[in-house]
């Protein structure tokens, strides 16, 4: 019995980012590639109704064994982690590796905001070394800048996108649902006050109001009128924040006994807070 066929050599893609936010993929493909296509696919795990989805763009020959494909900006991308594959000469999708990454024009971008959403893609190797394309399509957002520890609470200054601050704007901290933030009185919703100047934004919330368990934080630039908009931070290089961006953790005593308080980004680089209880003697 003749041995089973060796498995082909994974596809490497060299990524650049734009200051616009579009990303270019050069993907080395020696041979006759024929009609060729990138394929990004959404995880279903990432789409609202569980169903993936998939964008292909034309793989064209750039250079001597390197075929380019571009997702403008202007090209939606729904939320979500997109795996990238090649498609080449009709065969099979082959997913693709990183190779170069060139991502510092994304680190250093301010959207307008003008189209009323903030659209940030950003690729990224996966735990198998595969190529994904992390995408957040945020209308309106509101960008953390600058987080920083104040007198037992915690400073978030900021900028909004594609929204207005009138008077009367103000945070929110939304206790998460089976975490215990809710606390007997219901109290699950609290609400800080918020200084704002055209598009940039500041407020400060004490820990010492806040009950065990977990908070996430959301603007309303408008109060309660307008819109409610998650805080995150997108407009950088990097996909996941949270192994990355660390932060001081406070002690401090509340109603219910002494507590350690801190910030932290997501899964999804949205800004929230824990709460944990200490011993009394802590």
């Amino acid at each position: 019995m003749p041995p089973p066929p060796s498995p082909a050599a994974p596809l490497r893609a060299d990524c650049i980012g734009d200051s616009a936010g579009g990303l270019t993929f050069d993907v080395a493909a020696r041979g006759n590639a024929g009609a060729a296509l990138l394929v990004l696919r959404r995880r279903a795990a990432d789409a609202p109704d569980g169903e993936g989805e998939t964008v292909s763009l034309p793989l064209a020959p750039a250079a001597e064994g390197r075929l380019r494909a571009a997702l403008p900006s202007s090209v939606s991308l729904p939320e979500g982690r997109w795996d990238a594959y090649a498609l080449l000469s009709g065969g099979e999708p082959r997913r693709l590796v990183p190779g170069v990454t060139d991502l510092r024009s994304l680190a250093e971008r301010t959207p307008s905001g003008l189209l009323g959403h903030v659209a940030v893609r950003i690729p990224y190797a996966t735990r198998q070394g595969n190529l994904t394309v992390r995408s957040w399509l945020r209308a309106p957002h509101a960008e953390a800048v600058e987080l920083r520890l104040a007198s037992g609470g915690l400073t978030v200054r900021g900028r909004v996108y594609g929204t207005q601050f009138v008077p009367g704007a103000d945070a929110e901290l939304r206790a998460r649902p089976g975490d215990g933030a809710g606390g007997e009185d219901g109290g699950g919703v609290r609400r800080v006050h918020v200084t704002a100047e055209r598009t940039e934004f500041t407020f400060t919330v004490p820990y010492e109001g806040l009950v065990p368990g977990v908070w996430d934080l959301w603007l309303r630039p408008a109060g309660d009128a307008g819109p409610v908009v998650r805080l995150a931070r997108l407009l950088d290089d990097v996909a996941d924040k949270n192994p990355v961006f660390t932060f001081p953790r406070a002690r401090v005593r509340t109603p219910q006994g002494p507590v350690e308080a801190g910030p932290y980004y997501t899964r999804d680089n949205d800004l929230s807070l824990t709460v944990s209880p200490l011993d009394a003697d802590a």
